[in-house]
């Protein structure tokens, strides 16, 4: 594995907690490590990081920021750099979305990261950064993404608890809101309406670093303006992968390529069935063919393989 590469993951985590994470990581657990005063300086110390009004004075794109109904980026609104703050100061938070795009430092650490951590190159990767007021945070909620918070300034309590209730969403999840019909389809239980009693609360100050696993519960609070960088992972599934391969394959065929018509009356139904039986007798010869390298080979491309 590329030294440089390697040192990414081992930095964010600390050099001598790699076993400790990967533990966490395997497992779907939280993993928490302060980091000493000087560590991570490549990150903790990029200018736009300086402070609140540092962030605003640099920031060339919207900025979004989370109404207190809900406390939560299900209800927010986008604003520009200019009305941000007078909201932060009303008390809301504020989300500085894709972040990389302006730091070819964080692009860096972002697509670094994902390598080693083994994520497939259709993964949509960002970095975004919460500037949260005090006393303020996040709604409990769950993500479908993976998530390194490193946090810059002020200290933030994170309340997270296991997800009993839906094993590797597919989607995102704020508790007390409706529930999308396919994440119902595949529920063990039903959604909490408050965090669960074995929720256990992590603080984050300057230099800590928390990783939170995909489909785990989780609300926070600031104590002090608080800002934190986090580099966030949607990684596509076993699903995606076939999904994707798939498609590519599929749409080699212009049978495959015909318009779906016929749909919305009796005899064009009939004529439609036959006709999607048929293409679909041709998939199930074609199927016991293929194999994951071959899939892999077609989604990863060059990225599957990682330099030496």
């Amino acid at each position: 594995m590329n030294n440089t590469i390697k040192n990414k993951l081992q930095s964010i985590v600390g050099p001598n907690r790699m076993r400790d994470f990967y533990e966490c990581y395997t497992s779907n657990l939280p993993f928490l490590n302060h980091h000493p005063e000087d560590s991570l300086k490549e990150l903790r110390d990029l200018p736009f990081l300086a402070s609140l009004k540092a962030l605003l004075n640099s920031w060339p794109k919207s900025v979004e920021a989370h109404l207190p109904d809900v406390r939560d980026e299900a209800s927010a609104i986008e604003t520009n750099s200019a009305n941000a703050n007078q909201l932060f100061n009303n008390g809301m938070a504020l989300l500085f979305n894709e972040a990389h795009d302006i730091s070819p430092v964080l692009t860096e650490w972002l697509h670094h990261l994902r390598q080693d951590l083994g994520l497939s190159s259709l993964t949509l990767g960002r970095c975004l950064i919460y500037a949260t007021p005090d006393g303020k945070g996040t709604a409990p909620h769950f993500d479908q993404n993976i998530n390194f918070v490193l946090q810059i300034s002020g200290i933030k309590k994170w309340r997270m608890a296991p997800n009993k209730s839906v094993l590797n969403p597919l989607t995102r999840h704020s508790m007390g809101l409706e529930v999308i019909p396919e994440m119902m389809s595949y529920m063990d239980q039903s959604l909490p309406v408050m965090m669960p009693d074995d929720s256990e609360v992590f603080e984050l100050r300057p230099g800590s670093l928390l990783f939170v696993p995909r489909g785990y519960w989780h609300e926070t609070e600031a104590t002090g303006e608080a800002l934190s960088l986090n580099f966030t992972y949607s990684a596509p599934t076993w699903i995606d992968l076939l999904s994707a391969a798939l498609r590519g394959r599929l749409a080699q065929s212009p049978e495959w390529r015909e318009t779906a018509d016929g749909l919305c009356d009796s005899v064009g139904r009939k004529e439609a069935e036959k006709r999607f039986n048929y293409l679909l007798s041709g998939l199930v010869q074609d199927l016991p063919h293929w194999n994951a390298g071959d899939i892999l080979n077609a989604t990863e491309g060059d990225d599957l393989f990682f330099e030496t």
